[in-house]
């Protein structure tokens, strides 16, 4: 048994240095239903590449769901640098000074702020990561969403067992509803039989019916309500529904396709039912269907 969910929810952190800096980050991977494989990642952009190589290691853990992706990443050594370029602030110190002191009257007193807005005075110089920063940060990722991702897919696989506990139940009681309807059927034709010559003695009176005719009439109901074909692929459908959960591999789209087949044999039961308790366990199993449905929704 293997079966796994496709709902699960994980978080991981960790750090890397490099030189003067020390990257912290924390990986969170959400997954919910989906018919395939969708993956939705926010990743900073300067991480530029590492949503691909995130994308095609979430095939390797993961069959089914859409899971959703994000990383925040922070850094204690990436503020920028400022730098000042004392030579030309000095020079622009002294001719201001120059210029106040000769006509105090007429000029304001400098403003030290006003000289360090006039352009060359301050650069900012942004601590952008080089291509070697970047790559071995993107490894160390890699590394830690890897072992989110492990750590998800195991949470997925325990909610699996629950699942797999579930179906084996409803199965079981698929099975019984599905005994209990053919052991209807075996005793159906001679409750036709016997219906048709009751109804048959009631109009005696005043219809003469021959022997063939009360024969052909019973053999025509009879042939309605056959449902021997749709119990033997009852039968087929519950035996291949406990093979696949025992399989290794995601079985979820093939027990899927297989509810519908169920349904369809429990609605012919139904519909061709001419006894009240067959037509009861035609509508357990319809109920037991839906519930083995609801389960497998889940199921990657």
């Amino acid at each position: 048994m293997h079966l796994s969910s496709m709902t699960g929810f994980t978080r991981g952190q960790g750090s890397f240095s490099y030189q003067n800096k020390t990257y912290a980050w924390v990986w969170e991977i959400k997954s919910v239903n989906a018919k395939g494989l969708d993956v939705k990642t926010r990743i900073p952009q300067w991480l530029s590449g590492l949503d691909e190589e995130v994308k095609k290691l979430c095939a390797v853990y993961f069959a089914r769901g859409t899971v959703n992706v994000s990383l925040d990443i922070t850094s204690d050594g990436a503020e920028p640098d400022v730098l000042l370029n004392t030579e030309l602030l000095a020079k622009l110190t002294a001719k201001v000074s120059e210029i106040y002191l000769a006509g105090p009257e007429l000029f304001a007193k400098p403003n030290p702020t006003d000289l360090l807005n006039i352009d060359g005075v301050v650069t900012v110089k942004e601590n952008t990561p080089d291509e070697a920063e970047v790559a071995e940060l993107k490894a160390a990722l890699l590394a830690g969403f890897k072992t989110v991702a492990g750590a998800l897919a195991q949470d997925r696989r325990n909610e699996g067992t629950k699942i797999y506990d579930a179906l084996q139940n409803i199965l079981v009681q698929i099975k019984q509803t599905t005994d209990k309807a053919a052991a209807v059927y075996a005793g159906v034709n001679d409750k036709i039989k016997a219906k048709v010559i009751s109804q048959i003695n009631e109009l005696a009176a005043d219809v003469n019916v021959s022997e063939e005719r009360l024969g052909q009439e019973a053999l025509l109901l009879i042939m309605k309500a056959d449902v021997k074909e749709e119990l033997d692929r009852l039968y087929v459908h519950i035996k291949t529904a406990g093979e696949l959960l025992a399989e290794s591999n995601p079985v979820g789209r093939r027990l899927d396709f297989l509810c519908q087949e169920l349904n369809r044999e429990a609605n012919t039961l139904c519909s061709k039912s001419m006894d009240i308790m067959q037509t009861q366990y035609g509508m357990e199993l319809k109920a037991l269907i839906e519930q083995f449905r609801e389960q497998i929704q889940n199921v990657e």
